[in-house]
């Protein structure tokens, strides 16, 4: 976070998550736009990484699709109190990219 603030001009907000760790939420003005946390104590080992999130309207609904198209689950839909409703999929090639669909509108 310290990095990124500086190099961005990014501020943060700690938050507790669910995670067993701080999720610390990027913002740019008064705008949320991301977000940086360490990796879950039992997560396997893996290197520092960016995930991506594409907003839906139905997590669930793009969950159930992402599995017809031969997709896998690797997060099932899980809710993050105050934001919304995520999971993490993988295309049947192997990438990995995150959806969302949140409680409020995103500015």
């Amino acid at each position: 976070a310290k990095f990124y603030g500086k190099l961005f001009g990014w501020s943060f907000k700690a938050m507790d998550n669910m995670f067993q760790g701080t999720y610390h939420v990027i913002h740019v003005g008064e705008s949320s736009v991301g977000g940086v946390m360490a990796p879950p104590p039992d997560a396997p080992p893996m290197p520092p990484h960016w995930g991506s999130y594409v907003t839906v309207a139905r997590c669930d609904d793009t969950v159930a699709q992402c599995t017809a198209l031969g997709g896998k689950v690797l997060v099932p839909p899980l809710d993050i109190p105050d934001v919304g409703r995520m999971a993490v999929l993988q295309d049947p090639q192997g990438a990995v990219i995150s959806v969302i669909s949140y409680l409020f509108p995103q500015t």
